[in-house]
């Protein structure tokens, strides 16, 4: 519901609507079928937020793994700014926004998390995780972590998109969509 009224929940939480049910069964039907054709250990990480943990809920019904929940996969925060939509942003603290776009508006919060902090949590989690691992996190953190594991440009990273209903799989510095149309692609 959040979405849909343009609200940034950032580290404030919310539970998965319907449509948010029905997307986490379909990434973990795509999971399923992705991790059918390997036999390699893997680790499923999730970020402590509610909706992170309600996905992972819905991912491990259809694989029985022990997810472990991990904090540097929280969606970055945007301080009082949470819960807050652009035009209530722009209300109470004008100015904010001024020549800000669709993308780089969440870092210009003056209690928030920085960029270049947020990147350094993903650099961080990434250099620690040594199997593959589902991470379940959320979709601007997401973006940073596939920006910084295929250095990409601030700008590019922030321009990604962020499905709701299929995943990326990174290998060899690069990411690939994973989603019912291109499922195949990587067996």
């Amino acid at each position: 519901m959040w979405n849909t009224l343009h609200r940034f929940r950032g580290r404030l939480d919310s539970p998965l609507t319907d449509r948010g049910i029905e997307q986490a069964d379909t990434v973990a039907d795509l999971l399923l079928s992705e991790i059918s054709t390997s036999r390699q250990a893997f680790g499923i990480d999730v970020s402590p937020l509610g909706r992170a943990r309600q996905t992972a809920e819905r991912i491990r019904r259809v694989i029985p793994q022990i997810a472990r929940e991990e904090p540097r996969l929280a969606e970055v925060s945007a301080g009082t700014w949470d819960g807050m939509t652009k035009f209530e942003i722009d209300n109470e603290f004008p100015g904010m926004l001024d020549d800000a776009d669709a993308f780089d508006w969440y870092f210009r919060s003056p209690d928030g998390e920085s960029f270049d902090a947020a990147c350094a949590r993903a650099r961080a989690w990434l250099a620690d995780t040594h199997l593959p691992t589902i991470a379940i996190s959320h979709g601007l953190f997401g973006r940073l972590i596939r920006g910084v594991y295929s250095g990409l440009s601030r700008r590019e990273m922030l321009e990604l998109p962020v499905p709701q209903d299929s995943f990326y799989h990174l290998r060899s510095g690069e990411f690939v969509l994973v989603s019912a149309s291109t499922a195949d692609v990587l067996s």
